[in-house]
């Protein structure tokens, strides 16, 4: 069977609070808001990416560090303690444990953690 079109159409991260989640991420990364409502929020980054922002009954943030979690990892340019500063400031905070020193990881407002590098992937 040949491959039918697939593309990625977004990113959604569970939470217990989607409008404030999709506004900190619209904060931190810039772009439009695309809706928000009780149940779900969505936003698109500057680069295209969509993020929804949905809410789970019972939510339980992720722990960091652990196996098997998706996160972000952010372009912090030159300047990554600007970056990290940036990210504090729209409501992240660091987490506790950080595995290496190329990269920052931050947790944001829902406890799921994502990176911020000055290393960014070029294949």
């Amino acid at each position: 069977m040949p491959r039918p079109y697939l593309d990625v159409a977004g990113i959604s991260i569970d939470c217990s609070g989607p409008r404030e989640l999709a506004r900190f991420y619209l904060a931190l990364v810039g772009g439009e808001l695309l809706w928000e409502n009780t149940s779900s929020s969505g936003i698109r980054t500057q680069s295209g990416l969509n993020i929804v922002a949905q809410k789970v009954a019972n939510y339980a943030p992720p722990v960091w560090p652990s196996a098997s979690i998706v996160h972000f990892d952010l372009d912090a340019g030159v300047s990554l303690d600007e970056s990290i500063a940036y990210a504090v400031e729209c409501g992240a905070t660091e987490a506790a444990e950080q595995p290496d020193p190329r990269w920052r990881v931050l947790l944001d407002p829902a406890g799921h953690p994502f990176c911020i590098t000055t290393e960014v992937y070029d294949g």
